[in-house]
């Protein structure tokens, strides 16, 4: 059996169909795409706003730590002066939670200045490798990139 050729109308009818199939298509990708973009831009605030939040803690803990560094020495075993420095080590513990975490700038540590920023440089030392001397104010990252860089003493070594 031969099939019959197509009449203009069927023909048509087709073209038209197509047409439409090809605009739905490109409808549902181009609405893929919006929605992709608006999430991604969802999750853009989101973080904006946590950085922007923990950025506003950070000089609490600051001070805090500064101020537990400078306790006297009488006051080392004072259960409200313990309570003080144990306040801040929950409030970190709940910004982990946050995935916040304090860049490693302990004396010794390769200086990287990703993560560092170098306040004092000690000319007088030698070597050829750049390391921390002293932290003077730490540094933090959330989901794994810097929101403030660790504030940094360097020697060579």
């Amino acid at each position: 059996m031969a099939d019959k050729p197509k009449t203009k109308k069927e023909l048509e009818f087709e073209a038209a169909v197509a047409e439409v199939t090809n605009d739905l298509q490109r409808n549902r990708a181009d609405f893929e795409n919006y929605r992709k973009r608006v999430e991604a831009e969802k999750n853009a605030a989101r973080e904006s706003g946590q950085t922007s939040a923990i950025l506003k803690l950070l000089p609490v803990i600051d001070n805090i730590e500064r101020a537990i560094a400078y306790m006297p020495e009488d006051l080392k075993d004072n259960t409200w002066a313990q309570s003080v420095v144990g306040l801040v080590k929950h409030l970190e513990k709940s910004l982990e939670g946050l995935n916040l975490k304090r860049i490693d700038a302990t004396p010794g540590v390769a200086f990287n200045p990703e993560l560092h920023e170098a306040i004092q440089f000690d000319e007088d030392a030698t070597g050829e490798h750049e390391v921390i001397a002293e932290e003077m104010q730490a540094g933090y990252t959330l989901g794994g990139h810097p929101i403030r860089h660790a504030m940094v003493k360097v020697t060579k070594k």
